[in-house]
């Protein structure tokens, strides 16, 4: 599949059985692969950050994580995608594909990983370590990751997940390497998603920002993402 170029950001036009196998695909070469699923705060954040910017372009898959990237894709290329593929689907499809799958969780307070580890476990996952993301030193928690040798690790460290997974990439250890956002939170019990006709209408966005206070920080930047999804449209560039 020909990867596409949004807001100049690739993106793999990937349903959530294609992204499976290309994993599948990853999971077979000793080295990490990085997974980044892309979403319309991401993208915003990536016209000025150029560390950022670096991450999404380097990694080996990108996704289109949320009905902004779906929408943008078809105004500025007109391209329909197939569906979204984001990370908490991510996480949940490849526990069930790959049994057995060795799985290090990485990130949310103290306390809530090891939670999400138990629901890991139920679903079929080999969890080889746990650490939150609180933490300042980075180069232990790559120590750790690396010992454990995971061939997952999800990595739920928030604006910083996709910088971290870059910046650390060659001496990680794990095959696939995915940052996922709030997703060890719901794993965990913390945060609950939305219902399932929201997610299915795309709207899941909209009410975690409408109903939890400390995500209402986070709108402005999805109304600056439909500003340059506009602006780039009129201006005739992808």
């Amino acid at each position: 599949m020909e990867r596409l170029s949004l807001l100049g950001l690739p993106l793999d036009p990937v349903d959530m059985r294609q992204a499976l196998e290309r994993v599948r695909d990853f999971l077979a070469e000793p080295r990490t692969h990085q997974v980044v699923t892309l979403n319309p705060e991401i993208a915003v954040r990536a016209q000025k950050d150029g560390a950022l910017l670096q991450a999404i372009r380097e990694a080996e898959l990108v996704t289109p994580d949320g009905v902004g990237i779906l929408w943008a894709a078809r105004t500025l290329l007109g391209v329909e995608l197939p569906e979204r593929v984001t990370g908490v689907d991510l996480t949940l499809a490849l526990l069930e594909a790959f049994p057995g799958l060795r799985v290090y969780l990485l990130g949310g307070k103290p306390g809530v990983a090891e939670r999400a580890a138990q629901e890991v476990e139920r679903l079929g996952g080999k969890v080889v370590g746990a650490h939150h993301g609180y933490f300042q030193e980075e180069g232990p928690v790559v120590e750790a990751v690396a010992k454990a040798g995971p061939d997952l690790l999800l990595a739920g460290l928030g604006e910083r997940q996709e910088v971290f997974l870059h910046r650390h990439k060659p001496h990680l250890g794990a095959r696939v390497a995915v940052g996922v956002g709030g997703t060890l939170d719901v794993l965990a019990g913390e945060a609950r998603r939305p219902p399932l006709w929201a997610q299915r209408m795309g709207l899941e966005w909209l009410l975690r920002v409408g109903l939890d206070p400390k995500r209402w920080r986070r709108a402005p930047r999805l109304w600056a993402f439909v500003r340059l999804v506009l602006k780039e449209k009129r201006s005739g560039k992808p």
